[in-house]
């Protein structure tokens, strides 16, 4: 099998993206708007239920969720926390939420740029003078970590060593290691450069985010994942969100599973890992709700301001992506335009998108990745938890007669799933996107 192009996928993907969660099925047709709630209410918690139901029976090992319109919540959860003895999947289960760290680590910076301590258009290197050397540390700015236009390689391929020589191993011999976010970011410079800085459109490196937690550390003294606790986590009121200080996740969590497009068969079981290589670029635990009231904050002005909320969501073109700092914006045709970030790590993703106003949200984590199989040439196969993911997302985004949504023309709660669609195939950034796919030089991928 020729791999390349899908391992170019999984790096590309890690710490990134859900892989498939809200990508367009190749072969899904037109269907009819979602039916309206029959209680009266903008939530039809009956079809959301089906929905959820759905993406279980479609293969998808487990999945839990949270919604939001208005005042009204729901949650639920379908399938099975661990395959070997059934325990169920419940809604108020921590996970690993991958990328969306970022938004946590952007708000704790955007934080010290109000203060007058960080500014955004600064070159890093008049705050980190040693760590990206030369002339390349006095052309990236702050703002060019944060909205990845700083064209630093991504570190992960180096962290990750034997996925360049074509195995898998390194994700088990790795599994208990720890290692310093100043060697991450050396791997990360040590990678081919994507562009020049500041150029468009930008590329999705988790070494920015890595550089943006030893800058927080560097400009307020402080461990900067206890200082994005403090100032961000515990300000936001989550309750069950945390930097994990061990490769064991505290308290109610699903097993989680890696599948690597059938090359781990069958999945293994990866939700005890040291996840300091993923740092302030994608090491928080949360649970659906807490990342729906998180959001909810950061859009509602309760974390930063107005003036640096604008910067925040600001966008510019990243990796197929309308990425601003830290977070994205996904616009959905006749239903409106939804922020927030979504991240996979081995085993684990997760998604939260949240309308403008923060009334609407869905909150989703999935115990099983990489789950499609692969053709000839090394791309992921459409696969039946791909549709059943699509129409849950648009189902708890989208509720028909839920009247004008956020951000939209009149009449747009009506939307239909083929409109959607063209909004949710251009969420992802692809295979072709990824910097690190041109690094790899092999043909085949060992067990």
């Amino acid at each position: 099998m020729r791999i390349a192009r899908l391992l170019g996928t999984v790096l590309g993907s890690t710490l990134l993206t859900t892989t498939a969660v809200l990508t367009a099925p190749a072969h899904a047709g037109p269907a009819a708007p979602p039916a309206g709630p029959v209680d009266g209410t903008s939530l039809d918690r009956t079809a959301l239920r089906d929905s959820l139901d759905a993406i279980h029976e479609a293969g998808m090992y487990g999945v839990f969720s949270s919604v939001r319109d208005g005042g009204e919540r729901w949650t639920g959860a379908s399938g099975v926390a661990d395959v070997r003895n059934g325990r169920p999947v419940t809604p108020g289960m921590r996970h690993r939420v991958g990328s969306i760290s970022k938004t946590f680590t952007s708000v704790a910076l955007l934080q010290q740029v109000e203060r007058g301590r960080l500014r955004l258009d600064a070159p890093v290197g008049d705050y980190l003078p040693d760590l990206i050397p030369g002339e390349r540390g006095r052309q990236i700015t702050v703002r060019m970590l944060l909205n990845h236009t700083s064209h630093i390689g991504d570190y992960v391929l180096g962290a990750f060593p034997s996925l360049a020589k074509g195995s898998t191993a390194s994700l088990d011999e790795e599994r208990f290691r720890s290692i310093r976010p100043g060697e991450l970011v050396r791997l990360g410079l040590a990678a081919p450069a994507t562009g020049r800085p500041g150029e468009l459109p930008g590329s999705y490196s988790n070494t920015n985010y890595v550089i943006a937690g030893l800058l927080l550390e560097k400009i307020t003294g402080q461990d900067a994942e206890k200082h994005i606790t403090r100032n961000v986590i515990d300000r936001a009121g989550l309750r069950h969100t945390s930097f994990p200080r061990t490769p064991y996740i505290k308290g109610p969590h699903p097993r989680m599973y890696e599948s690597f497009y059938g090359l781990i068969d069958p999945p293994r079981d990866y939700s005890v890992y040291d996840m300091s290589w993923a740092y302030t670029a994608g090491a928080v635990v949360s649970t659906t709700d807490d990342l729906n009231r998180f959001y909810r904050a950061l859009l509602g002005g309760k974390l930063i301001g107005k003036a640096a909320l604008d910067e925040m969501t600001r966008t510019v073109p990243v990796s197929g992506l309308d990425y601003g700092l830290g977070i994205y914006a996904l616009e959905l045709p006749g239903c409106g335009r939804f922020w927030g970030h979504d991240g996979a790590v081995f085993g684990a993703g997760m998604t939260a998108l949240s309308s403008r106003d923060g009334k609407r949200q869905v909150a989703l984590a999935q115990n099983l990745m990489k789950y499609q199989s692969v053709d000839e040439n090394g791309r992921p196969k459409p696969h039946a938890v791909d549709d059943a993911l699509y129409a849950y997302v648009v189902r708890a985004l989208c509720p028909a007669g839920s009247g004008t949504a956020p951000e939209s023309a009149p009449g747009a709660g009506l939307v239909s799933p083929e409109d959607a669609r063209d909004g949710l195939s251009k969420r992802l950034p692809g295979i072709d996107h990824s910097q690190l796919t041109r690094s790899l030089k092999f043909g085949q991928l060992s067990h």
